[in-house]
């Protein structure tokens, strides 16, 4: 009994640590085009949206109820099997951090637990029926849906205003952001904060604790709203350079389009219960924006990068889930302190390795793409 309630505690410490992670790596969802066209400075940017991603928190539980009782047998799963699975999702998480690169943190989340659930408690243990319905086609369709409708707000904007003075349209637009991006942050809230809270109420459950099929009990809900209102906050200022200048030459008129289209599908799916990326919706609609305005730049280079990045996600996750699941499993306690050794040396590496070339709130705007140097300047920046 003593090994199983520190092994949950293990658990909840580590999902509160994907849900900080999640919350630096998603704030260019909501703030990247904010800050790219200059409607909100940077640090009140990240601050307006750790705050509002606190409040989505609270607005619903659909999405945890699907990560708690959905794409796993939750009489199957030990707390040992979601440890693993976290792992695969926080290292996965700061390697795409580290390049620069919006990669989807739900689907490094799912693809942990299912490597690890699959590993721990074989096929039966994953309903990959409401896999391919609730992550795989929605992460197909909601892009594609966030990327027309982004393209046609913006052809819409452009047209409406064609006549109208260049500096009106621009501070029109630059107000209309702040409101759109702050629902973007509200709408990531009830989204993504959700996915922890659901693999905190699994934990519970599979621990005897919580009943089959219960929901997130409300120190679950404020616990992981905290932890990725903090992450958020701290600005994950290496994809917000890639979403905000990487994609497409983001004027006001698109990014308030970009967000528009984005809320709209992000807070449809949490209705609906349906666990997508946020980072691939929010990137859908900056590209349709880009398609959406006559003559602006789409870095497809760029684009293409990020897309491969999606499609090895859930994959490379869900093998550093089942590596661990399999330590984890055959190693007890002794095998849970290795993965987590291991897994903590993996991440002060990729830390420190931002440092050699560090992006922040004061120059996050400089340059299209974020690199790593071979060699660390004589200064160390803080963590981007």
């Amino acid at each position: 009994m003593d090994h199983i309630t520190f092994l949950v505690a293990v658990v909840i410490v580590t999902a509160l640590a994907f849900d900080f992670t999640n919350g630096f790596h998603d704030t260019a969802n909501a703030m990247a085009t904010s800050i790219a066209t200059g409607a909100l400075k940077p640090r009140t940017a990240v601050l307006i949206s750790g705050v509002l991603n606190i409040g989505g928190a609270f607005l619903s539980t659909e999405v945890a109820k699907t990560i708690s009782g959905g794409i796993v047998d939750d009489t199957l799963v030990t707390p040992g099997m979601i440890f693993a699975g976290l792992v695969g999702a926080i290292l996965w998480n700061l390697l795409t951090w580290l390049l620069g690169l919006p990669s989807s943190s739900s689907h490094a989340l799912f693809g942990g637990l299912i490597g690890a659930v699959w590993v721990g408690a074989g096929e039966r243990g994953v309903h990959f029926d409401k896999v391919v319905e609730k992550v795989l086609i929605p992460a197909v369709a909601s892009p594609i849906v966030a990327g027309v409708a982004a393209l046609l707000a913006t052809y819409l904007a452009y047209k409406i205003t064609a006549r109208a003075r260049q500096d009106s349209v621009t501070k029109g637009f630059r107000f209309g952001q702040i409101a759109s991006a702050s629902l973007v942050s509200l709408a990531h809230g009830t989204n993504d904060a959700q996915k922890t809270m659901g693999v905190i109420t699994l934990t519970l459950i599979s621990a005897g604790t919580l009943g089959h099929d219960a929901g997130p009990p409300v120190w679950v809900i404020a616990s992981a709203g905290l932890a990725i209102g903090l992450g958020t906050y701290l600005g994950g200022w290496r994809i917000i350079r890639t979403m905000g200048k990487g994609l497409t030459d983001i004027q006001s008129p698109q990014g308030f389009a970009a967000e528009a289209a984005a809320t709209t599908v992000i807070l449809t799916s949490a209705h609906l219960g349906l666990a997508l990326s946020t980072t691939q919706v929010c990137s859908g609609g900056i590209l349709g924006t880009g398609l959406g305005r006559r003559l602006a730049e789409v870095r497809w280079g760029t684009a293409g990068r990020m897309v491969i990045a999606w499609l090895v996600t859930l994959p490379a996750a869900a093998l550093v889930g089942g590596v661990s699941a399999s330590v984890v499993k055959h190693g007890g306690t002794f095998g849970t302190v290795v993965i987590a050794l291991c897994a903590a040396a993996v991440a002060a590496f990729i830390v420190l390795a931002s440092r050699r070339n560090p992006v922040r709130a004061d120059n996050v705007n400089d340059a299209h793409e974020v690199t790593v140097r071979a060699a660390a300047p004589t200064t160390v920046g803080t963590v981007a």
